[in-house]
C-alpha cells in the first residue's frame, strides 16, 4: 500500500509514486490519497492508518511544521516517509535565494495556463480522428497517421500542455480534406510505425474487444499498403515524421515540438 498525502489533492506525489512503481512488479501495490491535510491531528491520523499495513508514505506538503511532524510521526511508527515536494522546494530557495510562499494547492491556481491547458483538451476532444476538418486550420499542430499510431494519446498529452491538436486517420480508401493540403509548413506531423509491431498492437486491440481477425484490419499486406500510402501522404506534405514504434507517449511528444519547432524557425528564418 501507498499512501500519498498532501495539503492540497495529491495528485503530483501519486505521479511520482505510480512513475516509480511502473519500475517493478507492481501491479498489485495500491495507491490510497490523503488529501487537504491541514493539521497535526490529520497527519497523526495518516500515520495511524498507514502504520496499520505494509505500506510507505509519499506526501507533498508545503508547510515546514507539516513535513516535520510527519516524518517525526513517521519514524516514531516505523513507517517510511517520502517527501516529494521539500527537498526541491530547498533546492529552488538556493537557486533563487528567494523564500517559498508556502501557500498549498498553488500548481491548480485557476489562472490563465489553467484556461489555456482547458481549451487545447477540449480542441483535441473535438478535433480527434477527423472529427471537424475545418478546425485544422486553428490548430498548433496536426497529426495524421494510419490507426492505432498513437495519434489521440498524443493529441491530448499536448493539449495537457497547452497545444490546440487536431488528428487525422490515414486510410487508402477514404479522401483527405481539402483542409490538409493547406496548412502551412511545419503545422503537420506524420506518425509512422514498423509493420510488424504494428500488427501486434492490432491483433491485441481485436482481443480486447472480443473480436477474432476482421476482415484485414490486422493483416500484414494490408498493414503494408497502408504505411506506403500514408508515406506518399507525408512526401506530399513533405511534413516532419515521427516513428512511435516502442516509445514512450511522453517520449514521442518531445521529438514533435522539436521537428515542429525545428520547422517554424526554418520557415520563419
Amino acid at each position: 500500500m501507498v499512501f500519498i498525502m498532501s495539503d492540497s489533492i495529491g495528485e503530483t506525489a501519486e505521479l511520482v509514486a505510480r512513475a516509480a512503481a511502473s519500475q517493478f512488479n507492481a501491479s498489485g501495490i495500491e495507491f490510497r490519497r490523503i488529501s487537504h491535510v491541514q493539521d497535526q491531528e490529520a497527519v497523526r491520523q495518516a500515520v495511524k492508518q498507514a502504520q496499520s499495513v505494509r505500506s510507505i508514505i509519499v506526501f507533498t506538503l508545503v508547510l515546514p511544521e507539516l513535513r516535520e511532524y510527519l516524518c517525526e510521526e513517521a519514524r516514531r511508527q516505523g513507517v517510511t516517509a517520502v517527501d516529494i515536494m521539500g527537498p526541491m522546494i530547498a533546492a529552488l530557495s538556493g537557486l533563487t535565494y528567494a523564500e517559498p510562499k508556502l501557500k498549498p494547492g498553488l500548481v491548480h491556481r485557476m489562472d490563465d495556463e489553467y484556461f489555456r491547458r482547458i481549451d487545447a483538451v477540449e480542441f483535441a476532444v473535438k478535433h480527434d480522428d477527423g472529427k471537424s476538418p475545418r478546425g485544422m486550420a486553428l490548430a498548433d499542430i496536426v497529426l495524421i497517421g494510419v490507426s492505432r499510431t498513437s495519434k489521440t494519446p498524443l493529441s491530448l498529452y499536448l493539449a495537457q500542455r497547452c497545444y490546440r491538436v487536431a488528428n487525422l486517420p490515414l486510410v487508402p480508401e477514404m479522401p483527405l480534406p481539402e483542409e490538409l493540403w493547406q496548412l502551412p509548413p511545419g503545422r503537420v506531423v506524420g506518425l509512422t510505425i514498423q509493420p510488424d509491431y504494428l500488427v501486434r498492437i492490432r491483433q491485441e486491440r481485436l482481443k480486447t474487444m472480443g473480436l477474432g481477425p476482421v476482415a484485414d484490419y490486422a493483416d500484414y499486406d494490408r498493414i503494408l499498403r497502408e504505411l506506403e500510402f500514408a508515406r506518399s501522404v507525408f512526401d506530399r506534405l513533405r511534413c516532419p515524421v515521427a516513428d512511435v514504434t516502442d516509445r514512450a507517449i511522453e517520449e514521442t511528444a518531445s521529438h514533435i515540438l522539436q521537428m515542429t519547432t525545428a520547422r517554424r524557425d526554418a520557415v520563419d528564418g
